[in-house]
């Protein structure tokens, strides 16, 4: 396993890794990112950084968004290898989708980043005194699975995503 990652809030200062590590996304043909609060959709790094402080407070949230912490997860060497998010609740939208989503860089996956990345925002659940979230996961994307069984995700049921097997999983915090 590589060396331990940290969970780092965006900010201005993380502007040019943010845009290299959105483009590696795009040229490994991958137009989402998922947990990224649609960095893959914002045009601009300013507004997406606008968008995400905004939606960290139930004052200022977005009122089609829930409250939501954004995070890079950041290596050693200080580069950014993955990001993501923690939704404090659920709408009916984010019902079969759940309060966190997560990605790891193309060119940093099967290192170990993504259990750390899942590991760190569920002791961010916890300080937030969340008592539960539930992460849901397409039954194929089989190291995704592994990453949620081996943080102590417990399968809850599961659905039809975009028709195809899904599940959610719970963390009872």
């Amino acid at each position: 396993m590589n060396p331990a990652i940290t969970l780092i809030r965006p900010s201005i200062q993380w502007k040019e890794k943010a845009l290299a590590f959105r483009k590696e996304f795009f040229e490994n043909g991958e137009p989402v990112i998922f947990g990224s609060e649609l960095l893959d959709k914002t045009e601009s790094y300013e507004d997406w950084l606008t968008a995400v402080a905004r939606n960290t407070s139930p004052k200022t949230v977005d009122p089609n968004w829930v409250v939501t912490d954004t995070f890079f997860a950041v290596d050693g060497a200080g580069e950014i290898v993955g990001i993501i998010d923690l939704r404090h609740r659920l709408n009916d939208f984010l019902k079969d989708l759940g309060h966190c989503g997560y990605s790891v860089r193309p060119s940093q996956r099967q290192k170990g980043y993504a259990r750390q990345m899942l590991a760190r925002v569920l002791e961010e659940a916890r300080r937030a005194g969340l008592p539960e979230i539930c992460i849901s996961v397409e039954r194929a994307n089989l190291a995704s699975v592994r990453v949620i069984e081996a943080n102590g995700g417990a399968l809850r049921r599961s659905f039809t995503h975009q028709g195809a097997p899904a599940d959610v999983y719970a963390f009872h915090l």
